[in-house]
């Protein structure tokens, strides 16, 4: 055991982790790196150039005449997957502090490493990227000082591109990474820190040893659900999976026992004998907290069934998606499904797509609220629809957060004029070294949730990095912005808004949507409402067809006949139409700009 090291790598996004990552396989001879980041084996990630799930590998390594085994784990670095970054961190006993030679520490650097000095992980300081022409490692030294405390001859320069420092970074894994402590003698305890689906082996659970040892073919528990199985499978984690005979303390490996139902396996939860139980589940990590609520609905209404089972299993691999079934007037039956921002529920839906072929409608996402009655009781509301009366509401709390943003001095304006856009108010901001500043403000989660980061990336050109953590709930002024389609209410396009902002929210979605429904035989009246009382509108023309188009010649009395006749079929219409709204139309009401 004490020659196991386990250790994640945690930065801020694009500050080279991957990149990092794939030279240190390639230097322990784990695998040939022909293509650039190795761990990233989804094509979503490939494509965008960003880690969505944390990855783990075995590497084997001599150093000083002795063999060591390292578990590396990749994790991603953008702010809406944070939570597989906490799973990693607890899997682990030290981190790698990767920070950009010409980017300095930025937000997400920041709350990554308070996350891992909350569960006692010796950190390793690593400045990367130190071969381009615009790194600057002293000023970056300085902040990482700063920040961490340490001496300045702890820190690592390297290059991902390069493969400069790499023996040194494996060198102080080594020396400065506490071996993991365990008793091998008792009963097992075995942490589950990520799970996968596999169509012909069933539920693949990844788990890390904290107390015992675990052999093929022992009958185990699982804690919390109490399900029994036989241990058909272990191994270790290599570029595929390793079998082996058995597995100690310290070690991080994998177990297949068929199992066929995606709710048995929960992340979190431990392992242990049948025979020789443990007397606790190791403390693991807190339930996962979504921020933004979205409806999911089938576009055909008998893949319903197939959905949850595409959800069900898409949530083995992304312990963060929470999702319960819900139903819409206009779509029908589907899930309300929880996710910890805008980029996630992008990415759940891209991956529903590809991976499980389902094609989906999302509605506006929106945040929960909490609504008190005239009595008192408080319900928690997460879609427009549910919302009660307006005569019986007292008040509605909406949620806030603490957002911090750094950035260089020359934006400050910009980022400051977006905030208060944003109803936010100036908690403080402080210096970190040179030209940057950490800027805290309170705001609401509902302004957040929907173009925020796109716009604070484009007024700083890039160079403002944000992160943020929920701050309890404060009443607020807020209303149900109704849609309204020939008068029938669209409830998958209802918000709830700050009264402020409703009357110029519903004149812009009202112009959007006159844009994209497509023109019918009848006339579309398109209004916004605020209960029964109209703040917009706009009226989509009718197609009319030219009936007047036989009539060659003659008396002006024939056209007016025929066109009175038509005239009296539309008003028949009218009365019966219905509207079509395109797909696209749900997802254009979020980019109203």
């Amino acid at each position: 055991m004490k020659n196991i090291r386990n250790f994640c790598i945690i930065a801020h996004i694009d500050h080279g982790k991957s990149t990092l990552a794939d030279r240190l396989l390639e230097f322990t001879n784990t695998i040939q790196v022909t293509e650039g980041q190795m761990l990233d084996d989804m094509d979503l990630e490939k494509e965008r150039g960003i880690t969505i799930k944390s990855h783990a590998i075995q590497m084997e390594y001599s150093y000083k005449g002795e063999k060591y085994i390292l578990n590396l784990i990749d994790t991603p670095g953008h702010v809406d997957f944070s939570y597989e970054v906490s799973r990693s961190i607890a899997a682990c006993e030290g981190a790698l502090l990767i920070v950009d030679a010409s980017q300095g520490v930025q937000a997400q650097t920041i709350s990554n490493l308070y996350m891992a000095i909350e569960h006692d992980l010796e950190i390793i300081p690593v400045i990367n990227k130190c071969d381009m022409a615009s790194a600057m490692p002293e000023e970056v030294e300085d902040e990482i000082v700063e920040l961490l405390g340490c001496k300045r001859e702890e820190i690592i320069r390297a290059s991902g591109k390069t493969g400069m420092g790499v023996e040194e970074i494996l060198a102080a894994v080594i020396e400065r990474v506490p071996h993991p402590v365990g008793d091998e003698e008792a009963p097992l305890q075995a942490l589950i820190f990520d799970s996968v689906f596999n169509s012909f082996r069933g539920i693949i659970a990844y788990f890390k040893i904290v107390n015992g040892v675990i052999r093929k073919g022992d009958k185990v528990k699982f804690f919390n659900t109490g399900k029994e199985y036989d241990a058909d499978e272990i191994g270790v984690l290599k570029m595929d999976m390793v079998p082996r005979q058995e597995l100690r303390t310290g070690d991080v490996g994998y177990i297949i026992s068929g199992i066929k139902t995606s709710k048995e396996v929960k992340v979190g939860d431990t392992i242990t004998h049948i025979a020789r139980p443990c007397k606790e589940a190791i403390a693991g990590f807190e339930e996962v907290k979504p921020m933004v609520f979205a409806g999911v609905y089938p576009i055909e209404a008998e893949d319903f069934e197939d959905l949850r089972s595409s959800l069900e299993k898409l949530q083995l691999n992304d312990a963060s998606l929470t999702f319960q079934p819900e139903s819409s007037l206009a779509l029908g039956f589907g899930f309300r499904c929880g996710f910890l921002g805008l980029l996630h529920m992008e990415i759940v839906q891209e991956r529903l797509d590809r991976e499980f072929d389902m094609n989906v409608i999302t509605t506006v996402p929106n945040v929960s609220y909490n609504i008190y009655d005239k009595q008192g009781n408080m319900t928690e509301v997460h879609n427009p629809g549910s919302m009660p009366d307006p005569t019986m509401i007292d008040r509605i709390e909406e949620p806030y957060i603490r957002a911090s943003v750094i950035t260089t001095t020359d934006y400050i304006g910009p980022i400051m004029t977006l905030c208060l856009g944003k109803r936010g108010e100036l908690v403080k901001q402080e210096y970190i070294s040179g030209n940057r500043v950490e800027i805290y403000y309170d705001m609401p989660l509902g302004e957040i949730v929907i173009d925020f980061y796109d716009k604070l990336k484009s007024i700083s050109k890039g160079y403002a990095s944000f992160d943020y953590h929920s701050n309890g709930f404060r009443p607020s002024k807020l209303v149900k912005l109704d849609i309204l389609l020939n008068g029938e209410p669209v409830d998958a396009l209802s918000t709830l808004t700050h009264f402020d902002n409703a009357y110029e929210l519903g004149r812009r979605m009202c112009e959007k949507l006159k844009d994209l429904i497509p023109r019918q035989q009848f006339d579309i009246a398109i209004q916004a409402a605020i209960g029964a009382k109209i703040i917009s509108r706009e009226t989509i023309k009718a197609v009319r067809k030219d009936v007047t188009a036989k009539c060659y010649g003659g008396d002006v009395s024939r056209k007016r006949k025929l066109l009175e006749k038509q005239k009296r079929g539309k008003k028949r219409m009218k009365q019966i139409g219905n509207v079509e709204v395109p797909q696209k139309a749900f997802l254009a009401v979020l980019k109203l700009d």
